[in-house]
């Protein structure tokens, strides 16, 4: 009769090796990043994140400053909803912002590809710096410029079309007139931005492809459609995204220039904001036009995004 033995498991040869402990120099670069970033994490979340919760609590109280708040529940945005004046700045602010942001590329590319062709080093850094300068204006004090300019009796703009024949045109006044005028004086501040962003795309597009696409036979507008674009596509994204969420937050120019007139041809959603809460004191229902415009925002970004994965190109 044998005796039969139960063999235990092997035991691993190895130990796992526990994993090195930091050493005190590697826990010093921790601290002093997170030191760092501790300024902009606080500052995200006390100018950001805090205001955006305080902003959909307050959309469901009525409150005007001076009295107590008082619970809405969804009034506020029913009341939203059913305002004449806050779709139609929802509406402008749409058309602005396909107009606006369309032209803005536009120049801004055209231009940058211009400077980026055969130019004197000196020349091109005068004109990239006329481009970016309106930029570091601030937008009331253009405005306040661009009003007298755009005038209809004694304007510039009128005067200099007047020697071609042409009769004064109502830039301010006319409600067809009015928002390409905000339009106009919108894109010559912000193209700047976007030409910047361009400039760089086309510098990190290497030479070598270029060269590759002439001896292909690819010259002009063909090597910009199937070589350059492409190439440019995540700068492109990053420029839309940046001019969409600025264009549908425009305020000063349409303030300044017309006041939200002819009418309501040029009021935006912000200015809705501005007027409902800081004039009306319904700071309530201005909570839940900022939220709605949030909410458009993020949808629109959102959407972008998920588009560009068909026409945004990686090298």
């Amino acid at each position: 009769m044998t005796n039969t033995q139960t063999v235990s498991p092997a035991r691993p040869l190895t130990r796992p090796v526990a994993a090195p402990r930091p050493s005190r120099r590697d826990r010093g670069t921790r601290l002093l990043a997170t030191l760092f970033l501790a300024p902009t994490v606080v500052g995200i979340v006390v100018f950001t994140v805090v205001p955006i919760v305080g902003s959909v609590v307050l959309s469901l109280f009525h409150w005007n400053v001076i009295d107590s708040p008082s619970f809405a529940g969804t009034a506020n945005y029913r009341e939203v909803f059913t305002d004449s004046t806050v779709r139609v700045s929802f509406l402008n602010t749409l058309v602005f912002m396909v107009f606006a942001v369309a032209a803005q590329l536009l120049i801004a590319l055209s231009l940058a590809l211009t400077l980026n062709g055969r130019m004197p080093t000196w020349l091109r850094s005068v004109f990239r710096s006329a481009f970016f300068f309106p930029l570091v204006l601030s937008a009331a004090s253009i405005s306040v410029v661009m009003k007298y300019l755009f005038n209809q009796d004694f304007g510039v703009v009128n005067w200099l079309i007047g020697l071609v024949g042409i009769s004064p045109v109502p830039w301010l006044t006319s409600e067809h007139a009015a928002l390409a005028t905000v339009i106009i004086v919108y894109v010559w501040q912000q193209f700047g931005f976007s030409f910047l962003l361009f400039i760089g795309g086309l510098n990190n597009i290497p030479k070598e492809v270029h060269e590759a696409a002439s001896l292909d036979g690819a010259t002009g507008l063909r090597k910009h459609l199937h070589v350059t674009l492409p190439l440019l596509s995540p700068t492109l994204l990053v420029a839309t995204v940046v001019g969409v969420i600025n264009a549908l937050q425009v305020f000063e120019q349409p303030y300044v220039l017309t006041n939200g007139g002819p009418g309501d041809s040029t009021r935006t959603v912000v200015m809705v904001i501005y007027e409902t809460a800081f004039e009306q004191l319904r700071f309530g229902e201005a909570s839940a036009v900022g939220v709605l415009l949030f909410v458009l925002i993020m949808a629109v970004t959102a959407l972008q995004f998920r588009l560009s994965r068909r026409f945004v190109h990686y090298q």
